[in-house]
């Protein structure tokens, strides 16, 4: 199953977490999604809402750009 890409770059909190919402609701277990974020608050905002929900969440930055590689559970 090939990765999703949500690119939420620019965008604030709450939105790169609705995308992401919308786009696990659409997937099946085991899905992976990569997110792409600049706005500080994603990186406490997507792996709050991953572990409240049993998604593996890990996170890395490049050049200001915060990736998140999410597997859906």
């Amino acid at each position: 199953m090939p990765t999703e890409l949500i690119d939420a770059r620019g965008l604030k909190c709450p939105l790169p977490v609705l995308k992401l919402e919308k786009k696990l609701d659409e997937m099946p277990g085991g899905g992976t999604i990569t997110v792409l974020a600049t706005d500080e608050m994603a990186a406490i905002d997507i792996p709050l809402y991953c572990r409240q929900r049993g998604h593996a969440c890990t996170v890395s930055t490049e050049d200001g750009v915060l990736r998140f590689e999410i597997v859906a559970g």
